[in-house]
């Protein structure tokens, strides 16, 4: 399999590479994040402007009709700059959510203006104790005249601080971890009767746990068909991971290229650390691991657009193969630094 980039995506990549560079060196990096909303509202513009909100949308709603690929070049660069945005929750998650489930009026309504960066947007679907069953959805929608009421809770939903919508996964029929019976309802932050409790994650962005106390939603607010949500959440979840995989190859790469560097220049004994053969051998078993997990995260992208079982089962495994390399190179980075 080919991974190499295409002229176009070159330049793409150059591109978001350039503006991460510019923008987010480590200590304004932590100026950000210890900013009320966790990242910049000026940088999610620029996003906007550079077309980057744009990217996995279609043309018709002035979208770039990208491709998985160009999502995994914005989040690789973001990675190596730890970039803190909602873009992952806004765009990559929620925003494939309703570009493959919203009708055409909702899609008329939403995409344009989430593109344009005047939307934003966030997803709700983790619960207290659903742990990694995406079935096992205890808020409830009830119907109510011609709408529904929400109740229930959600955590760790992804910068809800600043977004004016979420999209809600509720239970619209079945028991607790029933596979059918569950929908998703995109609700106003403001809505009455949603109450949310921020709070920062360890990486500096930002959370909330949303609790619904007989929310109101209208029929219109359904996002795609009623009881049979679990497929489709399921693949944006899978989207997520691939995206987040790639994040973390592009913080891994940086946390190499730092180590290299210093161990090209730091001198100890009369030499540099990287005329030390035992250390080139560890820097050479980082740089396995931070190829292997590209290579890992390249293969999940391109099996995105497959089936089910195939795009689940890629997905699994570039979350077993970036969770060791990124252990092996963050502790291998610490002692090479000293």
């Amino acid at each position: 399999m080919d991974f190499s980039f295409n002229e176009v995506q070159q330049l793409f990549r150059d591109s978001v590479d350039r503006f991460v560079a510019e923008h987010y060196d480590f200590a304004t990096r932590q100026r950000i994040v210890a900013a009320d909303d966790g990242y910049l509202p000026e940088h999610w513009q620029q996003f906007a402007e550079l077309g980057w909100l744009a990217v996995p949308f279609p043309e018709g709603y002035g979208g770039l009709d990208g491709t998985p690929l160009e999502t995994m070049i914005i989040m690789e660069s973001f990675g190596r700059g730890l970039v803190a945005s909602p873009y992952l929750s806004s765009v990559v998650v929620a925003g494939h959510i309703l570009n493959r489930a919203a009708t055409e009026r909702q899609k008329q309504k939403l995409l344009p203006t989430l593109i344009d960066g005047s939307l934003r947007l966030t997803f709700a679907f983790a619960e207290p104790t659903s742990r990694f069953d995406l079935a096992d959805v205890s808020t409830t929608a009830t119907k109510d005249g011609g709408g529904y009421r929400l109740n229930g809770h959600k955590c760790v939903v992804h910068y809800a601080n600043t977004a004016d919508k979420v999209l809600v996964s509720a239970r619209t029929a079945g028991s607790q971890r029933d596979p059918m019976g569950v929908s998703l309802f995109l609700v106003d932050m403001g809505a009455a009767g949603l109450s949310a409790r921020h709070y920062p994650t360890i990486d500096g962005q930002r959370a909330a746990d949303i609790t619904f106390h007989h929310v109101r939603v209208d029929a219109d607010d359904l996002i795609g068909d009623r009881d049979h949500a679990l497929t489709l959440i399921d693949e944006a979840c899978d989207h997520g991971i691939a995206a987040i995989c790639a994040e973390a190859v592009g913080a891994m790469s940086a946390l190499y290229d730092m180590t290299l560097e210093y161990i090209k220049t730091r001198q100890q004994f009369g030499k540099t650390l990287g005329s030390f053969q035992a250390l080139q051998h560890r820097m050479v078993d980082v740089f396995m691991a931070c190829e292997l997990s590209r290579s890992m995260v390249y293969a999940t992208t391109c099996k995105l657009t497959e089936s089910t079982a195939e795009r689940q089962r890629t997905a699994s495994a570039a979350k077993v193969q970036i969770g060791k390399a990124g252990r092996l190179v963050g502790q291998e980075a610490i002692q090479l630094h000293g």
